[in-house]
């Protein structure tokens, strides 16, 4: 809080004065008798104190509380205005079942890609973020949004296979993404594409895809997931339980190579868990765009809280003076 007229406190040097000037007023001078009349008078005497003091305080009040509202109380709350745009992103993971594979010990690929993507979020600042899901379908998880809260819980809810499909359907995935980009103003537009296979689904071509991207100068960031070489997967069995299969790499880094070359984007090899969260890392420092901005302060009045108990003491001060302590002359 702040006073937009500080000037006007310098009044409340009158209250001690007044309280001088009052206690010098009231005070008589008294003679001490040891008879019980003596007692019951000064009962007497503090009740007469009382009715004499109580308008007076009520009338200094009053006055301090008018002081503040001269002073104009205020109460600040500071904004920002952006005044340069930032990044739009679409963060695009693949969900297909592939993903289920146990090489980024001690969790699943899928489950690896997903924390290091929230951690990709709060790292951002002023920047829209949004997610697509991808296996054989593709489907806006998150339009672009700065609720980054609601972003990660978007986040926390994808999982493998919730398209109902099984496959890899990556021109899909990129078209899908940019068409939550083609109408952004933003200073810079990208996907960042992470997937453990190769496109052998859906009827757009990740090259085709990629141009169109360029086309409307989107950028788009590729990770391959996976050790090089196969990995355990799981498979349930409801008979014998759980049990691992080795599944051979399918990733194909040519076609993820050649789409981030087409819009000018870069290719990432993710081996490991600490290995991904360094990709993110890397394409956060690239990604970096410098914000202008310019701070406020809205104040709000509050002079009225000061100004209406004024009031409403004064008229009780009227009041008790002409009824309770009413005094006869």
């Amino acid at each position: 809080m702040r006073f937009a007229d500080p000037i006007y406190l310098l009044f409340l040097l009158i209250i001690p004065l007044l309280v001088f000037y009052y206690f010098k007023r009231f005070k008589k001078p008294t003679i001490k008798y040891p008879e019980l009349e003596s007692i019951k008078l000064s009962f007497n005497q503090q009740k007469t104190k009382i009715k004499e003091w109580l308008p007076v305080i009520l009338r200094l009040v009053v006055l301090s509380f008018i002081i503040f509202a001269l002073a104009r109380p205020q109460s600040g709350q500071k904004g920002e205005e952006i005044l340069t745009k930032g990044v739009d992103i679409i963060l695009c993971l693949d969900t297909s079942t592939s993903m289920r594979a146990e090489d980024f010990k001690p969790n699943n690929r899928f489950y690896v890609a997903k924390k290091s993507a929230e951690e990709f979020v709060k790292g951002r600042k002023h920047d829209r973020i949004g997610v697509v899901v991808f296996s054989a379908l593709a489907f806006t998880q998150c339009p672009l949004t700065l609720d980054y809260g609601a972003l990660i819980d978007f986040l926390d809810k994808t999982e493998i296979g919730m398209t109902q499909t099984d496959g890899t359907a990556i021109g899909s995935a990129i078209v899908t993404s940019l068409n939550r980009l083609r109408e952004s103003n933003a200073k810079s537009k990208i996907i960042i594409l992470l997937t453990d296979g190769r496109n052998n689904t859906g009827e757009i071509d990740p090259i085709t895809a990629a141009k169109t991207a360029s086309a409307i100068d989107v950028k788009i960031y590729t990770i391959g997931a996976g050790v090089p070489g196969g990995a355990l997967y799981p498979v349930d069995d409801p008979i014998f339980g759980r049990r691992y299969v080795k599944i051979q790499d399918d990733l194909d880094e040519a076609t993820l190579s050649e789409i981030a070359h087409i819009t000018e984007g870069a290719y990432f090899r993710a081996t490991s868990p600490e290995g991904l969260k360094n990709i993110f890392k890397q394409i956060d420092k690239m990604e970096k765009t410098e914000i202008k901005s310019k701070e406020f302060t809205e104040y709000t009045e509050l002079y009225l809280y000061f100004l209406f108990p004024a009031l409403l003491l004064f008229l009780a001060e009227l009041f008790l003076k002409n009824t309770v302590l009413r005094r006869i002359p």
